[in-house]
């Protein structure tokens, strides 16, 4: 029985105990409600503990090497991270971090099979016991794999224990300061990072939450001078315009903070790039694809959608789009009708991809935008005289369509036209039951 899980036995038993004769929490006296909340506390932190060690392991028995054969790819996953986000209903990022965690702190072994001891001991024990929570001990195990070949296996395990006792019981804001003191102390040179490190660091990513578009943006200040110049340009000529209104308190007034206007440079910027046609900068025919019904269009009620993207947008502000350049409204009959070319083309048009985006909302069976995938024949087109017709296409991304042909999955289309269902049928080694997974844009929509 492992570490994790003997402690955890041991915080059931004292949950148990702090229940006692308590029917649900209303019925509990309010030192009870204080322990049990500790108690609880406690197993969650225990739990993702021995749950970063299976991540461990199924990163291990899914790492490229074993190609087709490995356990993600098996379970029909593109990745390590997407398997156990799948699995433990979160995120790619919580997935990344629990692997990276299970990896610094699980047991291993050598060459020979011989177990040896975790890569840090101290942050073992420390998330073992609860006293460490996952984003604590991820923020020092960062810390300590960026430093370590500078400063030595001695000085590195010192610092492991030195923080792992300092953070116990600290709050994620305390651990990321201490870490801030604690880098600076152990490697002053890293402070002022050189050129070629920094530019290493630069990063873009972008994510969709509550019907916003969250972008955080790393890069080195000499190369980001130029989006502050262009970003507070913008916000000053606002402000000038602003002075010199009419009316600045009137009905049409501009109103907004400088948070505000910084967003919507950015959202200039990029609309200027997508329709311009003298610009520099390859976009590789970046569009953006607005949808909504013909009936709710002219009605004004309803919603549409944007490839891409999850959140639902109104009627007005489909219009708003529609107006601008670079957007392709792509406006539905109520059959969703587009035209099927049969045998007489090898290829999928561009309609057909629109519509097949329609259905699929992008690669059906991963999720990633309509950009990122291509149409492939379920029948194959010249081996099998299957049609480029949409009942005979579906959107998939490389990565989806190798690993349907490499592991013996199927695809099962039920229904004609965008408002077909997609289903992927798993081989037997995946579920002996080969029960149907719904894929394409019916996994997340909701039927009128």
């Amino acid at each position: 029985m492992t570490t994790h899980l003997s402690a955890l036995l041991e915080t059931v038993t004292g949950l148990e105990m702090a229940w006692a004769d308590a029917a649900d929490a209303t019925e509990m006296t309010r030192d009870q409600l204080m322990r049990a909340s500790e108690e609880l506390t406690l197993a969650r932190r225990q739990m993702d503990a021995l749950l970063a060690e299976v991540a461990a392991e199924i990163s291990h028995e899914s790492r490229a090497e074993l190609g087709p054969e490995g356990l993600a790819k098996q379970q029909g996953y593109r990745s390590t991270t997407q398997l156990i986000a799948a699995s433990t209903r979160g995120t790619t990022g919580e997935a990344a971090q629990l692997v990276r965690v299970g990896e610094a702190i699980a047991p291993r072994s050598n060459l020979l099979g011989e177990k040896l001891p975790a890569k840090y001991p101290f942050l073992q024990r420390g998330v073992a016991s609860g006293e460490l929570s996952m984003a604590a001990a991820a923020q020092i195990i960062a810390l300590l794999d960026r430093v370590r070949i500078k400063i030595g296996a001695e000085r590195t395990a010192e610092a492991e224990q030195l923080l792992a006792a300092r953070a116990a019981g600290q709050s994620l804001d305390n651990v990321r300061r201490m870490i801030v003191h604690a880098e600076a102390h152990l490697d002053p040179d890293g402070i002022e990072p050189s050129e070629d490190e920094r530019r290493a660091q630069r990063s873009a990513t972008m994510f969709e939450r509550d019907g916003n578009l969250h972008v955080h943006l790393v890069t080195p200040a000499e190369e980001g001078a130029a989006i502050r110049a262009a970003v507070q340009g913008y916000v000053s000529a606002q402000f000038a315009a602003r002075k010199d209104a009419v009316d600045p308190n009137g009905p049409d007034a501009d109103h907004r903070t400088v948070q505000m206007m910084q967003a919507d440079a950015f959202t200039l910027f990029c609309q200027h790039m997508l329709s311009c046609a003298h610009t520099d900068v390859p976009l590789h025919g970046a569009t953006v694809i607005v949808r909504i019904d013909l009936e709710e269009l002219t009605s004004g009620t309803g919603h549409g959608t944007i490839d891409g993207t999850d959140a639902p947008i109104s009627v007005s502000a489909v219009r708003r789009m529609a107006a601008g350049g670079g957007i392709i409204p792509c406006v539905l009959g109520s059959e969703g009708e587009i035209l099927d070319w049969g045998r007489e083309r090898r290829l999928f048009t561009r309609a057909q991809k629109l519509a097949l985006a329609e259905r699929d909302g992008g690669c059906a069976m991963c999720d990633l935008p309509p950009c990122m995938t291509k149409v492939h024949h379920l029948r194959w087109w010249q081996r099998d005289a299957g049609p480029t017709d949409l009942d005979n296409g579906i959107l998939l991304c490389e990565s989806c369509h190798h690993r349907i042909h490499d592991n013996g999955w199927e695809i099962r289309i039920d229904g004609t036209g965008t408002s077909a269902r997609v289903w992927f049928l798993p081989p037997p080694h995946v579920d002996p039951s080969r029960t149907p997974r719904l894929g394409g844009r019916a996994r997340y929509a909701i039927a009128a």
